[in-house]
């Protein structure tokens, strides 16, 4: 039996993972978009690694797009299996894929408007709405703690990860020449104090591991107040100076804690009274689709559902859907708060807000998640003083911060936490993926402190044999 690694490995993004027995059938876990990796992106996404055509079937831990963004491009690259996960999951995932396939769409003619002027050939989207509907025809969905059937001697249990509604760390059982081979995939570790969902929940003992590491080699200040600092971000950039605060935000997810926060403070009477916009289709859907499972939300939320019934909505929000009226905005001067995706600010409408007002010192750019160092998000964090949009250089002259409160990743407390429900002695190996080498090299050690033996940190596409005593990573494949 093998594991290779075809993405987030020593990234933050494309997670891939491909398991495969000893009589060549292949399960992929999760199958990720690339993002934010600068002029590597493109080629990352134009090759999985691995023949699509070969694989049985598709378990997704969550809908975010670096989770489950190259679903269509697996099927219209020959995958006719199924694809497992949670009924939100599903949910979301047709949301996020659909919004994915049209800002592929109508970032590509906006791009090869530009290169055709410089006689450059136009580049391709990676798949369609139609490529979309056809992947949504595979999913099959479970429930939190049920085992079901993946394929012959093949069962897997979604337990709740915590980081996003529907997301799960997926068990495996493999039943192999009458030998039984435990493998638990963490997905992306919630945090155990999140602002809407309770903390991540036991999984089975495993024989392997394979754990995100994004937050591996940081803790969040849990003193933090991310209500208050919103509230002063507001006041300077839209009260005080005049201008106009874009906040780089995750459609699914993150937007919502955004306008849980923004709802606080209008129940508090502290909400400065400008306009506020969501300027994404996707993060309507997906706040409403969120609202369905309110079953999800952890005691603290259900409280407050007690005495608000949309905590998610507030005098002077607007949801910007259309095209046009996103146009229009992008041209609005007044101070306002502009909510858009994504949270990296490396596609969507966020980025063309952040193009017209990033060359004005008025104005600001508040960071509300992770963000990869090539990234936008990244670079404007590390405080660089042009950056490049729509392959055209532009000055960095706004003020850029960040609202660290509110990533969803646990940090490593939270994946020491979350490896707690596991017996060290038990555990054969330990992959850790989904982070940068920093932070993958802090948390082994942690790791390694509390009796985990053979903590292995993959490189893209390499794999490991885990019948093998000590199942380091192999060649690349």
């Amino acid at each position: 039996m093998k594991l290779s690694f075809h993405g987030a490995a020593g990234t933050v993004t494309g997670t891939k993972h491909l398991l495969t027995l000893s009589d060549g059938r292949k399960f992929l876990l999760d199958c990720g978009l690339f993002q934010g990796m600068g002029r590597d992106t493109d080629q990352l996404n134009s090759d999985f690694g691995f023949h699509p055509a070969e694989v049985e079937a598709v378990i997704l831990s969550h809908a975010h797009i670096d989770h489950s963004g190259l679903i269509p491009k697996l099927i219209k690259e020959g995958f006719t299996g199924a694809i497992f996960c949670t009924p939100p999951t599903r949910d979301l995932s047709e949301i996020l894929l659909y919004d994915s396939a049209e800002i592929q769409t109508y970032e590509i003619e906006y791009i090869n408007r530009r290169r055709a002027k410089r006689g450059q050939p136009p580049y391709e989207p990676l798949y369609d709405t139609d490529d979309v509907s056809q992947a949504l025809e595979r999913f099959l969905t479970f429930q939190y703690d049920e085992w079901f059937r993946v394929g012959r001697g093949v069962k897997a249990c979604f337990t709740n990860a915590g980081h996003l509604i529907g997301s799960a760390a997926i068990s495996l059982m493999v039943e192999e020449e009458e030998k039984t081979t435990r493998i638990l995939f963490s997905g992306d570790v919630g945090r155990s104090r999140s602002v809407l969902l309770p903390p991540p929940a036991a999984a089975p003992q495993a024989d392997y591991v394979i754990l995100e590491s994004t937050y591996g080699d940081k803790h969040h200040d849990i003193r933090f107040n991310t209500i208050e600092t919103l509230q002063q971000w507001i006041k300077k950039v839209c009260l005080d100076r005049g201008g106009q605060l874009v906040i780089p935000a995750f459609s699914v997810g993150r937007t919502q804690e955004v306008l849980y926060a923004l709802n606080q403070l209008s129940l508090e009477k502290r909400l400065p009274e400008i306009s506020y916009f969501v300027d994404s289709p996707m993060s309507l859907k997906a706040t409403q689709t969120i609202k369905r499972y309110v079953d999800q939300f952890n005691e603290r939320l259900q409280q407050v559902l007690a005495v608000d019934d949309d905590p998610f909505d507030f005098p002077g929000l607007k949801y910007v859907e259309s095209v046009e009226d996103s146009r229009r905005l992008v041209e609005h001067t007044e101070p306002c708060v502009i909510i858009s995706a994504s949270g990296t600010a490396d596609a969507g409408r966020v980025r063309h807000h952040i193009n017209n007002i990033l060359s004005n010192e008025k104005n600001g750019i508040l960071m509300v998640g992770y963000c990869g160092a090539q990234s936008l998000g990244g670079q404007l964090l590390r405080g660089e003083k042009e950056v490049e949009i729509f392959s055209d250089p532009v000055a960095v002259s706004a003020e850029v911060g960040q609202l660290p409160g509110m990533s969803a990743h646990g940090d490593c407390d939270d994946l020491c936490r979350f490896m707690v429900c596991q017996d060290p002695e038990q555990v054969q190996a330990v992959f850790l993926v989904h982070g940068e080498p920093a932070a993958q090299k802090a948390l082994a050690a942690r790791l390694a402190l509390k009796g985990f033996k053979n903590i292995v940190t993959p490189a893209q596409h390499e794999e490991a044999i885990l019948s093998d005593p000590d199942p380091g990573t192999a060649a690349a494949a």
